[in-house]
């Protein structure tokens, strides 16, 4: 059986080359030629010894998900459809801006959450990604963009908030991290890939320890009654434990800003936030969060956690029983927070053209029904 080095950290990879051999300088060369190159014909480095590559070509192989469709929106979003086996799919979506490119990446082949706002949670949970499938949607975006005359590098963010929950799946995300970071593969800074989670109060610590990126939470309400109802998994992480892991998040970070030589190198697994605050997401439902009494406890709420707002339109999707609070209201609620010396920004909409906005995620999943909260409870570290 062959080894997919496409999921394999540094480390990883080190110590399969040394399993045939080989230095630890042929893994950033591999490194190389598959992440920064987009290589996956062994045949084609040519910078490794012929002997290397005729016995990797035996023991190992680069494969990246299929491709089962490109939809392209009129403001420039395109979002991927990727065979990740059987009947199963997974979403990874493209936002093009002026001085950036965001890719949106899934961690889960659907959810196990069951937010009520968001249509990934309405199809149910099959599996976690493994890391080649995680690091994979980076890889192919790149390729496919450049395709589309994009250039070198068009990716120059990575959001983990597509399909599923990245801190269900902790030890596969991380490690697509550790490559995502890896100046030997894609280089980027922990301040550029923002991991997106509802909640997992002990991952949140584990993450902080391992594998410090920008942290943003899914918020949607200011008390706990309110964010049970809408974000489940709050029954087990009330907001009390949440807002402390939000502030151990950020302080852990002061000793690495200031280069604490206590800490190990390499940028990804210094200890501590890349950033002074925590992002906040919050939802804008109509009737239900959006009040300016629901502003005013969110203010009271995050008092002494250092902290930006990112207010999101709801992205409406058949039978989700909510509707986008107007944009006045919207505005108003924002106003509110700004008043009391916040900083709160309302997100602009991309891709609701193609079902690639903010909780339209939906892809193809097999089995859509078994494994729901009640098991994700149970499975949480």
């Amino acid at each position: 059986m062959t080894i997919n080095l496409l999921g394999l950290n540094p480390e990883e990879l080190e110590a399969f080359l040394a399993g045939l051999g080989e230095k630890p300088f042929r893994a950033r060369q591999l490194l190389r030629w598959i992440h920064q190159r987009g290589e996956e014909r062994f045949e084609a480095m040519s910078d490794l010894a012929k002997a290397l590559r005729e016995r990797l070509a035996q023991v190992a192989e680069i494969r990246a998900p299929e491709a089962v469709s490109e939809q392209r929106s009129p403001d420039g979003t395109l979002k991927w459809l990727l065979r990740v086996g059987g009947e199963n799919a997974i979403e990874t979506v493209f936002i093009p801006d002026a001085h950036r490119g965001t890719l949106c990446v899934s961690s889960q082949v659907g959810c196990a959450l069951e937010c009520r706002f968001c249509a990934t949670g309405r199809q149910g949970f099959n599996r976690n990604l493994t890391s080649a499938e995680i690091i994979a949607q980076l890889w192919w975006a790149r390729k496919a963009l450049a395709r589309h005359g994009w250039g070198e590098r068009p990716v120059t963010n990575v959001v983990l908030m597509g399909m599923g929950e990245p801190l269900l799946n902790f030890d596969q995300v991380v490690r697509a991290l550790d490559l995502m970071l890896e100046d030997d593969a894609y280089g980027l800074s922990r301040r550029r890939v923002t991991l997106s989670t509802s909640g997992i109060v002990p991952a949140i610590d584990r993450l902080r320890e391992r594998c410090p990126v920008a942290l943003a939470v899914s918020l949607h309400a200011p008390d706990d009654d309110l964010r049970s109802f809408l974000v489940p998994i709050n029954r087990k992480y009330p907001l009390r434990e949440l807002m402390a892991a939000c502030r151990r998040y950020v302080q852990a970070g002061d000793g690495a800003s200031r280069g604490d030589p206590r800490l190990p190198g390499r940028k990804w697994q210094r200890v501590g936030s890349p950033r002074d605050f925590v992002t906040f997401e919050y939802v804008m439902l109509a009737g239900v969060n959006d009040s300016l009494a629901h502003a005013q406890a969110l203010i009271e709420l995050t008092r002494d956690v250092p902290c930006k707002f990112n207010l999101i339109p709801f992205n409406p999707f058949p039978n989700s029983g909510f509707e986008t609070s107007p944009a006045p209201v919207i505005a108003a609620f924002r106003d509110r927070l700004l008043a009391a010396g916040r900083v709160a920004t309302i997100r602009k909409t991309r891709g609701e053209k193609i079902d690639a906005a903010c909780g339209q995620l939906a892809g193809q999943v097999q089995d859509r029904t078994r494994r729901r909260l009640r098991r994700a409870l149970e499975a949480t570290p």
